[in-house]
């Protein structure tokens, strides 16, 4: 069993339709998201049709991870989540333009009526973090002064620096999105950053975790390429 964990995607949903078709995908396949599928990016409202309509004929399992952007939306719309404030100051301009909605003409009540069902239901059912031994997927990160069981859901959305910046002394490997970066960030054994900035011009990245094989595209592009990412993993050190 394989499994591939993708980065943040941001409303660009011809990249990430061309980057999953080129995976070598097996029935036993595992397909990991990390979240942010929307905002700043043009065609969010898309990138969430097209995420819903793999998972229906997909016969790999498929995890959904919440970002910190669908949190926020689904605060803006009046649905629990944290900083619905923030939306619009966050990129969710374009995420309301996909979905017809104009915050100077409609209210969350009517803007959330302008939201398929489907796609609520899509954003309600977002998980917080997924275990993957020796890996744990999560959006932003962790608290590295803390237990797994300590986490916070707002440090596990928007951690940053105090993050980034520490080891942890949790036995996994995080795996984690959030804060773009030209190339993927290896901090190996603890931490490793898939947001590679697709939406500001830079790539899509994905990491298949058995083989260490990253597969990435281009903003504007259409071919995927791949390299093994294995030598990462010969000189780690505690």
């Amino acid at each position: 069993m394989a499994s591939f964990v993708i980065g943040d995607i941001h409303g660009c949903r011809d990249e990430l339709a061309s980057l999953v078709a080129a995976l070598p995908l097996e029935r036993a396949d595992r397909l990991i998201f990390l979240g942010d599928y929307i905002d700043r990016g043009q065609d969010s409202k898309g990138v969430v049709s097209y995420l819903i309509e793999l998972q229906s004929r997909a016969v790999q399992e498929i995890v959904f991870l919440k970002g910190n952007h669908e949190d926020m939306f689904l605060s803006y719309l009046g649905l629990p989540g944290r900083h619905g404030d923030m939306f619009i100051y966050n990129g969710g301009g374009p995420t309301l333009a996909s979905y017809g909605i104009s915050p100077t003409r409609h209210s969350p009540q009517e803007a959330v009526a302008l939201v398929p069902p489907s796609h609520l239901e899509f954003f309600r059912r977002l998980r917080m973090h997924y275990l993957a031994p020796p890996f744990f997927c999560v959006h932003a990160g962790i608290n590295p002064d803390k237990t797994l069981e300590e986490q916070e859901e707002e440090e596990l959305l928007w951690i940053r620096d105090q993050f980034l910046l520490s080891r942890h002394t949790l036995p996994y490997t995080v795996l984690f999105g959030h804060t773009p970066q030209e190339e993927v960030m290896f901090h190996l054994p603890y931490k490793i950053g898939l947001d590679t900035g697709l939406v500001y011009g830079n790539k899509l990245s994905c990491l298949e975790l058995e083989e260490k094989i990253l597969f990435q595209i281009d903003r504007g592009k259409k071919r995927v390429v791949r390299r093994s990412v294995e030598s990462y993993w010969k000189t780690i050190s505690r």
